[in-house]
């Protein structure tokens, strides 16, 4: 069986059924596996948890005010892109409920990642062309947890991702046809 990799250990790849059965026998930590080896993901600090937190509380309220079938969840559920499984701060998800036992969310419309000093560059620049290779996504926003500025990356009709830094107002996120306020996120 494979094991996690320390600073000082080799990497060692393990197949995604070997994964999912090795964490649910972690007592406590929170990890990814990315390219088929597992990464140990970093304590959060109370600010990136309470962007998570308000980020998955402002999608839900929209999603709740727009009457759409569509389910907000936080980190935990994984997306599954290739060899890898990523655990997003939070994901919307429409077009029916996923079941209650579900682990997964296989085809995410939104995702969020809120930075942190341990995955800044892979949040802003590995996992922005890992996302944007689900088929389904639409909207990739990275929040920065100390200072109010939000990257919204959009998939256009046309394939092509339009990036814009948003600092204050609203993000209009279509589909699934709902806007949220940035200053809510940060409130």
């Amino acid at each position: 069986m494979s094991k996690v990799a320390a600073a000082d250990e080799p990497a060692f790849r393990m197949s995604r059924e070997d994964y999912r059965a090795w964490a649910e026998r972690q007592e406590a930590g929170r990890f990814e596996r990315v390219n088929g080896v597992v990464v140990a993901m970093a304590p959060e600090r109370a600010n990136h948890n309470l962007r998570k937190f308000r980020a998955a509380q402002v999608l839900d309220a929209a999603v709740r005010a727009g009457g759409l079938s569509c389910q907000v969840f936080t980190d935990g559920m994984t997306v599954e892109i290739g060899d890898s499984d990523y655990e997003p701060d939070a994901v919307l998800h429409c077009g029916g409920t996923l079941p209650g036992d579900a682990i997964t969310v296989p085809d995410p419309l939104i995702i969020v990642e809120v930075l942190s000093p341990s995955t800044s560059g892979t949040d802003r620049a590995w996992k922005l062309q890992e996302y944007f290779r689900l088929p389904s996504l639409r909207h990739y926003l990275i929040i920065w947890a100390d200072k109010q500025q939000i990257v919204h990356h959009r998939r256009g009709g046309d394939g092509e991702i339009e990036t814009r830094i948003v600092a204050g107002g609203e993000i209009g996120l279509d589909p699934p046809g709902i806007t949220i306020r940035v200053d809510d996120i940060y409130a």
